[in-house]
């Protein structure tokens, strides 16, 4: 796989941003999809997952009641929908593929073995 995150720039607080995961060259049908970000200094940090028929979500505290997370199985793209933007949001954010856990998702980074190379989200007046 070759994960490319699209999407991310600049945005003032409360404002909004939807990024996009997708590969061109091979189906991600058959791989739970996980975002992530990393802060400036902070450690990278689980922000949602989304499992690869789309039916089961999961959602970081920070995440929960602003950021949704869907999937276009025809486009083979994963979307991180971002509303309501707070300056705390900013950072590089990566999405991953894993196709381990069935049935799911997880927000255990370690179980994401294709990364890409992540988009830059900053929020800022």
């Amino acid at each position: 796989l070759q994960l490319v995150e699209s999407g991310g720039g600049l945005v003032q607080p409360g404002g909004s941003l939807r990024l996009s995961c997708a590969d061109s060259g091979f189906s991600l049908d058959n791989y739970a999809i996980g975002w992530f970000r990393r802060a400036p200094g902070k450690e990278r940090e689980s922000v949602s997952c989304i499992s690869s028929s789309g039916g089961s979500k999961n959602y970081a505290e920070s995440a929960k009641g602003r950021f949704t997370i869907s999937r276009d199985h025809a486009k083979n793209t994963v979307y991180l929908e971002m509303n309501n933007l707070e300056i705390e949001d900013t950072a590089v954010y990566f999405c991953a593929a894993d196709r381990h856990v069935k049935g799911g998702c997880t927000l255990f980074m370690t179980f994401y073995e294709y990364w890409g190379q992540g988009t830059q989200v900053t929020v800022s007046s």
